[in-house]
């Protein structure tokens, strides 16, 4: 019987590092190696990385020493965020195998590993996401709209590690969504480093170009029952256009990721972030009063006495984030404007990341003066407005029901999954007939909220 080669894939990071892993896999798979149980027992290794923060990056390091350890026969292929990046590259040394930039997988031939050497570009930025990916869940998938970045924030890597912005199709996007959907698929979630800077020449519609907000009306007009979310958003592309059409597409998730990653404009200039904070906090004011108009209690109806036409519709937005601190001379007053911000806003969840420079970015260049200590102690006080602001965002809930898309069961026996704006709830099924509902939309009566999630029971099945 004649052997097949075995491959093995760890993901560090975000959900485009994610993405990518499906995409490797299904390309691997595609010429003849399958999946093995471990690290250890595979012939080739693939680690796809991240370099967006320092602890990531510090992670690589300990897993290449160890899978080398572990596993000396095996191919160790580095990918990602890390992969180009020429001073990792002398650190690591002959420890990889192969350092392959994500977009250069098409270019991949197994005998390069014998050579040591890397395959040349020959391929667009983003054409690697036409391979059709193999999928690691069954019910909800990660649509990579694009990739790259054109920002240039001072403290991210962003733009150096993936290059600049190019877009896949709408015809390529609408294809894949439309096979997911075929399939049975329930959630899409459309990816980018900055989605809602999505813009593409026509191919076939009688738009000569379409955007993101386009491309989001398109997709919501596939027939199924699915859902559509995406990230992430740059609050300077969050335009009254795509704010309309995620209010007016039923489909679409009132779910807004808008990173803000600090209160202070001075703090904001320095970053190179193109808001103030005046408009960051104009546009949440905006979002929510687009998104949550239905609802009974909405100002905007009882201001101009606008009879709503779905009344017993429960209708809420959630808000997250994300944050720096302790940015390259970031003061204690600065800080405080940030402070004041996540007072204000009353974010549903915040994700803090104390700053850590990365080499080739503006910010590197800069002092990193503010202490270890110092940075911990601001990411305390965060966390705990944020757990105040959430917990009475949360409270909101209370009573109401809403439909839930299951993901899994705990090891305990319960239920759990999320909802529309992206609330992780417990569900209690006291219906002993229900045996799976992993991958459905279920109905659910929220009945406790935490500052972190919901518990529910279980009243019917949806979809």
């Amino acid at each position: 019987m004649k052997y097949k080669k075995t491959y093995y894939i760890i993901t560090i990071g975000c959900q485009m590092n994610k993405s990518d892993s499906e995409r490797v896999a299904a390309y691997l798979e595609k010429h003849g190696y399958s999946l093995a149980k471990s690290e250890t027992k595979a012939d080739l290794i693939v680690l796809t990385t991240c370099g967006v923060r320092q602890a990531a990056e510090d992670r690589v390091y300990g897993l290449v020493g160890k899978i080398k350890k572990k596993n000396p026969k095996g191919k160790l292929i580095l990918t990602g965020c890390l992969s180009e990046r020429e001073d990792v590259r002398q650190r690591l040394g002959d420890k990889v195998d192969l350092w392959l930039p994500i977009s250069q997988i098409l270019n991949f031939k197994f005998q390069i590993l014998k050579k040591a050497r890397n395959p040349k570009p020959e391929t667009r930025n983003c054409d690697y996401l036409g391979i059709k990916p193999k999928y690691s869940s069954k019910f909800s998938a990660f649509v990579p709209i694009g990739n790259g970045c054109n920002n240039f924030c001072a403290y991210c890597v962003v733009p150096y590690a993936r290059g600049r912005e190019v877009y896949r199709s709408a015809e390529e996007i609408l294809a894949e969504v439309r096979d997911l959907v075929a399939r049975g698929y329930k959630e899409i979630v459309l990816i980018a480093q900055n989605v809602n800077s999505y813009k593409v020449k026509s191919q076939k519609s009688k738009v000569k170009r379409i955007n993101f907000s386009r491309l989001l009306r398109m997709i919501s007009g596939i027939s199924g029952d699915f859902w559509i979310r995406f990230a992430t958003s740059h609050p300077k592309d969050m335009s009254d256009e795509l704010i309309k059409t995620i209010a007016e597409c039923d489909k679409v998730c009132k779910h807004i990721h808008l990173p803000v990653q600090a209160g202070d404009d001075e703090v904001l200039k320095k970053m190179n972030r193109g808001y103030t904070r005046e408009d960051y906090i104009k546009l949440v004011k905006k979002i929510r009063n687009s998104l949550e108009i239905l609802n009974p209690k909405s100002e905007i109806l009882n201001k101009f006495k606008i009879q709503n036409s779905k009344p017993e519709r429960f209708n809420p937005v959630s808000i997250t984030t994300d944050v720096i601190v302790g940015f390259p001379g970031e003061t204690k007053k600065q800080f405080a404007n940030t402070v004041k911000l996540f007072k204000e806003v009353k974010f549903d969840m915040a994700y803090i990341a104390r700053y850590s420079g990365r080499p080739g970015t503006a910010a590197y260049k800069l002092k990193d003066d503010v202490s270890l200590a110092e940075k911990k102690r601001r990411e305390e006080e965060l966390i705990k407005i944020l757990r105040r602001t959430a917990l009475e965002n949360n409270k909101k809930y209370l009573g109401k029901t809403v439909e839930v898309l299951v993901v899994g069961k705990s090891r305990k026996g319960e239920w759990y999954g999320y909802t529309e704006t992206n609330k992780n709830t417990g569900i209690k099924i006291y219906d002993l007939r229900i045996k799976n509902i992993i991958g459905k939309f279920v109905k659910v009566k929220i009945i406790k909220a935490r500052d972190f999630g919901l518990e529910g029971v279980y009243t019917k099945e949806t979809k």
